[in-house]
C-alpha cells in the first residue's frame, strides 16, 4: 500500500506541476467593474478538429498589442494557443453595440476571410475558463447550386450573455448578428467595424456545478439511453457467446481429465493424443524471445497506463474543458508507468533463458515509443506546413524529451535492473524434451491470420457502439463525460479478450500445435486491428473530415492508438492464456 500510495501521490503532484491550473491566477472572484480574462484561443474548419490555427491568423482587428497567455504542457499538446481577446468584459457591466475596433480589408484579407466562411470555420474563445464558440461568417446560397452564385458574409457583431451568481461568473453564451453582417463575396477593400454587447442574468447554480451544464450536453437522456443499452447488448452478447464456449470447453476438457486418467490407468504403453501428447513442448520457449518479452512489457506498461487513466477520469479529473488534463496525464503517467515494462520484460525474458538483457530493455523501450516519434515528426512537419496550432514549439519538445530522459529511461532501467536481480524462474509444470515434436499439417482456419480474425470479431462487437461516442468525441466536437460506462466497456472488452484467447488456445493445443506463446498474444491484441478497421468506416461513411491535414492526423495517431490497442490485449490474452495452459497440464500426470 505504500508504493501505491506514494506512486498515486507522484502522479498527481506530477499532474498538477505539468498542467499548470486552466484558471488564471485568480480565485475566480470579481468585485463590479472588475476585469474578466477573455481569451480568443483559436479557429478551424469545424469538420477538422486538428485542423485549428491561431484566432489572429485570420485578419480580425485588435485595439491594442497582442498578448500570449502562459499555457501549460497539456494545452499546447491540445493546440490550445491563447490569446487577448479583442472585447473586454467587465464584471456585470452591460454595453451595447460597443465598438470594439476599426479594420480595413485589403483584397487578399477578404479572400481569406472568404475562404473560410466558405469552409465553415468556427472561432473558440475562454471567458473565464469558459469556452465559448461561434461561426465567423455564413453562405448564402438562396437555392442556388452552384457556388459562383453564392453570397459570402462576415459577422461583425457578437453578442455575449454572461450568468453570474453573487461574485462569479457561472455560464456564458455567445451568438452573432444575423443583422449586422459585410459582404464578402466580391474582391474589394472595405472597411469592417466589428462590434460587441453583453447583457447580464442572475442565476442561482452554485460555481461548484458550472462545469455540469457541458457535462449535461453530452449526456442527455437519449445519448444515455443509447449507452446503456449498448451496454447491456454486450453484456448479452458477451455472456451468451462466452457462457455457451465455457459450458463446451469445461465438458471437453472434465471428459479430456477422465479420458487421460483412465488412460494412466489402463494401458502404459497406449499411445497418448490430443493437448496430453504435447506436454513436452507446451512449455518450450518461443522463437525472437527478446522480442516477445518486449511486447509483453510494453503491453503491461499500456494496461497500468490505462488503469491509472481511468481512475484519475472516475474521480473526476478530466471534468469538461478541463483544458489538456488528459494530455497531461497520458504523459506524466506514461513516464511514471515506464518502471513497470522494464520490470515485466526484463524478468520475463530472463525466464525465457535471455542472455542479453541490456538489448532487450533498450528494445522494450522503443518497441512503442519509436514509431509514436516517427509518426510524430511526420505529423508535426505537415502540421508546421500548414502552420496549423498542432504543431508543437520547440521548447514543448525539449520538455518532452527532458521528460523521457530525465523520468521515462531512468525508471526503465531501474525496472530492468529489478527484474533482472529478482532471480524469478519460469514456473513449468512439465519438463520439456531435448527436440521439439514436428506439428501435424492443419487445416488453413487454424492457421494465425484465421485464428487473429476469429479472436478479434467478439471483443470488437463488445465495443462497436460505443467506439462511435469515443470518436466523435475525440475526432469531433462532441464531450464525452461517461466514463463510468466507458469504463464498464473496457472491463468487458478485457474477460472477452481473455477467454476468447482461452478457448482458442486450447483448440490450438487439442490439435497438437504447440506453438501458441506467439499465437495467444497475435490473438488477443487483433481487436487493436478491427478498431483501424473501424477508422476506415468512420472516416469515409460517419465523418465529413477532409484534407491531408486532417487525413493524416487521424489515420496516423489513430494507428499509434490501435497499436499500442494491440500491444495491450495481447499481453491480456497472453497472460490468460499461460494461467490457462499451466492450469490443465497442472492437472494432469505427464510423466
Amino acid at each position: 500500500m505504500g508504493v501505491v500510495s506514494m506512486v498515486s501521490a507522484a502522479v498527481v503532484s506530477l499532474l498538477l506541476w505539468f498542467a499548470g491550473v486552466a484558471a488564471d491566477a485568480s480565485d475566480h472572484r470579481y468585485k463590479i467593474n472588475d476585469p474578466v480574462p477573455l481569451y480568443a484561443n483559436k479557429v478551424g474548419p469545424f469538420h477538422n478538429p486538428s485542423e485549428t490555427y491561431r484566432y489572429f491568423d485570420l485578419p480580425f482587428c485588435s485595439s491594442e498589442e497582442v498578448k500570449d497567455k502562459t499555457e501549460a504542457l497539456g494545452e499546447i499538446l491540445n493546440g490550445d494557443r491563447l490569446v487577448d481577446a479583442p472585447y473586454k468584459l467587465y464584471f456585470r457591466v452591460e454595453q451595447n453595440s460597443k465598438l470594439a475596433c476599426k479594420k480595413h480589408l485589403t483584397k487578399d484579407e477578404v479572400a481569406q476571410f472568404r475562404s473560410a466562411v466558405t469552409k465553415d470555420y468556427y472561432f473558440q474563445m475562454y471567458y473565464d475558463d469558459l469556452p465559448i464558440w461561434g461561426f465567423i461568417g455564413k453562405v448564402d446560397k438562396e437555392g442556388k447550386t452552384d457556388p459562383n452564385d453564392h453570397k459570402y458574409y462576415l459577422y461583425t457583431h457578437i453578442h455575449f450573455d454572461v450568468y453570474y451568481n453573487n461574485d462569479r461568473v457561472i455560464e456564458i453564451n455567445v451568438r452573432t448578428d444575423n443583422n449586422a453582417m459585410v459582404d464578402l463575396t466580391e474582391d474589394k477593400e472595405i472597411d469592417v467595424d466589428f462590434f460587441y454587447s453583453v447583457k447580464w442574468k442572475e442565476t442561482d447554480t452554485p460555481f461548484e456545478r458550472r462545469m455540469d451544464l457541458y457535462q449535461q450536453s453530452s449526456a442527455t437522456a437519449h445519448h444515455l439511453e443509447i449507452h446503456w443499452f449498448s451496454i447491456i447488448n454486450s453484456c448479452v452478447t458477451v455472456l451468451l457467446l462466452t457462457g455457451f464456449l465455457a459450458t463446451i470447453l469445461m465438458r471437453v476438457l472434465k471428459n479430456d481429465f477422465v479420458k487421460y486418467a483412465h488412460d494412466e490407468e489402463s494401458a502404459d504403453d497406449q499411445e497418448e493424443t490430443g493437448w496430453k501428447y504435447i506436454h513436452g513442448d507446451v512449455f518450450r520457449f518461443p522463437k525472437h524471445n527478446s522480442v516477445f518479452a518486449a511486447c509483453v512489457g510494453s503491453g503491461t506498461q499500456l494496461f497500468a497506463l490505462a488503469t491509472f487513466i481511468f481512475i484519475l477520469a472516475l474521480v473526476g479529473v478530466f471534468y469538461p474543458y478541463n483544458r489538456g488534463a488528459l494530455f497531461t496525464a497520458l504523459v506524466v503517467v506514461y513516464a511514471l508507468t515506464s518502471g513497470i515494462a522494464g520490470f515485466t520484460a526484463t524478468t520475463l525474458y530472463c525466464q525465457l533463458e535471455g542472455t542479453n538483457w541490456v538489448r532487450n530493455l533498450l528494445l522494450t523501450g522503443c518497441l512503442f515509443c519509436g514509431p509514436l516519434f516517427l509518426t510524430f515528426c511526420f505529423l508535426n512537419t505537415v502540421a508546421i506546413a500548414y502552420n496549423a496550432t498542432a504543431a508543437l514549439p520547440f521548447g514543448t519538445i525539449v520538455v518532452i524529451v527532458l521528460i523521457w530522459a530525465l523520468v521515462t529511461s531512468p525508471l526503465l532501467v531501474l525496472g530492468g535492473i529489478a527484474g533482472k536481480n529478482s532471480k524469478a524462474e519460469f514456473q513449468a509444470p512439465c519438463r520439456t524434451t531435448k527436440y521439439p515434436r514436428e506439428i501435424p499439417p492443419l487445416p488453413w482456419y487454424r492457421s494465425t491470420i484465421p485464428q487473429m480474425a476469429m479472436a478479434g470479431f467478439l471483443p470488437f462487437s463488445a465495443i462497436y457502439i460505443e467506439l462511435y461516442y469515443i470518436f466523435v468525441s475525440v475526432w469531433g466536437h462532441r464531450i464525452y463525460t461517461i466514463y463510468s460506462i466507458l469504463f464498464i466497456v473496457f472491463i468487458i472488452l478485457l474477460i472477452v479478450t481473455a477467454f476468447i484467447t482461452v478457448a482458442l488456445t486450447y483448440f490450438q493445443l487439442a490439435a497438437e500445435d504447440h506453438e501458441w506463446w506467439w499465437r495467444s498474444f497475435l490473438c488477443g491484441g487483433s481487436t487493436g486491428l478491427f478498431v483501424y478497421g473501424y477508422c476506415l468506416y468512420y472516416y469515409y461513411a460517419r465523418s465529413d473530415m477532409s484534407g491531408f491535414m486532417q487525413t493524416s492526423f487521424f489515420f496516423g495517431y489513430m494507428a499509434c492508438i490501435c497499436y499500442g490497442f494491440f500491444l495491450m490485449l495481447g499481453m491480456v490474452g497472453f497472460r490468460a492464456a499461460l494461467l490457462f495452459v499451466r492450469h490443465i497440464y497442472r492437472s494432469i500426470k505427464c510423466e
